[in-house]
């Protein structure tokens, strides 16, 4: 019996992969596509997914393909400059196309040890006390003790579980293509400019080799989503918003999206669990739907590894959806309003005055970023502690003697960091213990999860082996 098979071979799909590998568990992902698509959805990564593969030993890879740009313009594409005081130590958005991401964390998974194989579509699943039962389209059946969905909005995990995907349809749709012009760039910037100042759902912008992203509005365009739109469709929409078609042709890709918004009614049926776009749907404005994807794997990971082992505390798995599920609802209600604020409607336009207005306070400014780029995430993590880091993520702080702390976390592993005196005895094979300190860290000591978030603080309200117990299990 294979320990876990992922339907969905997307950046969801292989961070989850890599991340259960790392515990050991064995894994089969699924992907229906033979190759990886050519299309270019996300264009990079925000800080908290930065984070994560920092956390992991892969940003140096990640960096090496991608650029930094300062952080700033990404909620509902108005532009302000970075707020002070944002709590990281990666204060930028690393730009890297959604294909390189797609094979870095294929590679990754591989790596890891986790048994990729294309070409294999889910078409039925059946669960029972022990496991599941995965049916391919050719016949073949897998058995896997847990099964996880991270086959995209459509996904088809989630209509065989029956699971509810509430929310509103498209109301408004976009093309989106790479393509070449012949326009020349002064042009081409003078004009985007000029209509941008009541389209926002338009653009033009270079990605290399003499190719430009083109995004147009699709109103008026056929309502056949099953072919990608052709190269006409992008003339006339230009002709349409800008007044000329910029010359271009020879795209390498077409595609179309809308804004449709929709959350899983839950998250876990049993032995099969959803993540990613599998679990929710939102508009791409502000680039945060890859990132909310691995941020699911990465918290999931390491819990659904630790049920595996046997070793999971009672209804650890539980708080996957738990913790989740908001932070999804609130991505989906903050597209809901940025998509409003991009409306070329009269009262919509007025609004998005005054919230730029409002964004020149500093506090509103980095509240604003701080969901986009998720690092004002906090989860209920129990316990009595009443430090202002319990729930949170804790930045990479350096330590005295031991470098940089997510140099210690590349393992996966909870990890408990103190001034000295306490002990992880009987959690060894769970916890690193690492005594050192951070001139740059409000209390003695913290106990971590896999994942980064704080746990424990040393502030006297809880016994550090009560919250051991509650997130490691028992001792050995």
């Amino acid at each position: 019996m294979i320990d876990a098979v992922i339907v969905g071979g997307g950046p969801t799909g292989m961070m989850l992969a890599a991340e259960l590998r790392l515990h050991g568990a064995g894994v089969v992902v699924l992907e229906k596509d033979t190759e990886r698509p050519p299309f270019v959805r996300s264009l990079g990564l925000h800080v908290r997914s930065i984070e994560v593969m920092d956390q992991r030993g892969l940003l140096e890879r990640f960096l090496e393909h991608g650029t930094k740009y300062p952080l700033g313009g990404f909620f509902a594409a108005i532009h302000k400059p970075a707020p002070t005081g944002l709590d990281t130590e990666h204060g930028y958005v690393l730009g890297i196309p959604q294909t390189t991401t797609d094979r870095l964390l294929e590679e990754h998974a591989a790596e890891a040890g986790a048994d990729i194989r294309r070409g294999a579509e889910l078409v039925g699943l059946e669960q029972d006390a022990e496991g599941v039962t995965a049916e391919l389209a050719d016949g073949t059946r897998l058995r896997s003790r847990y099964l996880v969905g991270c086959d995209g909005g459509r996904s088809t995990v989630r209509k065989l579980l029956g699971v509810g995907f509430p929310g509103e349809p498209n109301r408004r749709e976009a093309l989106l293509g790479e393509m070449e012009l012949t326009a020349p760039p002064e042009e081409v910037a003078a004009t985007m400019a000029e209509v941008r100042k009541t389209h926002l759902w338009f653009g033009l912008g270079p990605v290399g080799d003499g190719v430009h992203r083109v995004l147009v509005p699709a109103d008026g365009v056929s309502q056949e989503r099953t072919a990608a739109p052709d190269l006409e469709d992008f003339k006339r929409q230009l002709r349409e918003y800008a007044g000329t078609d910029f010359g271009v042709h020879s795209p390498r890709w077409t595609s179309r999206f809308g804004d449709a918004t929709r959350l899983a009614d839950r998250y876990r049926q049993g032995r099969v669990l959803l993540a990613g776009d599998a679990a929710h749907i939102h508009p791409p404005v502000g680039g945060q739907g890859l990132n909310l994807g691995l941020q699911d794997a990465f918290n999931l990971g390491w819990k659904l590894a630790a049920e595996l082992d046997g070793r999971a505390p009672e209804a650890l798995l539980d708080t996957y959806e738990s913790e989740r599920r908001p932070v999804a609802a609130e991505v989906l209600d903050n597209t809901r309003a940025q998509t409003e604020l991009m409306s070329p409607e009269p009262g919509a336009r007025a609004v998005r005055r005054l919230v730029s207005e409002l964004m020149d306070f500093d506090e509103v400014n980095r509240h604003l970023t701080e969901k986009i780029i998720a690092t004002g995430i906090r989860y209920d993590v129990g316990g009595r502690g009443t430090g202002t880091l319990l729930g949170k993520r804790l930045r990479d702080v350096p330590l005295k003697r031991s470098g940089r702390l997510y140099d210690l976390t590349h393992a996966g592993r909870g990890l408990l960091l103190d001034r000295g005196g306490l002990s992880v005895t009987g959690w060894e094979d769970r916890v690193d213990h690492v005594v050192d300190e951070s001139a740059e860290l409000e209390v003695a000591a913290v106990l971590l999860r896999p994942d980064g978030h704080v746990v424990w603080v040393a502030d006297g309200a809880e016994d550090l082996s009560d919250a051991l117990h509650r997130w490691f299990g028992p001792p050995a």
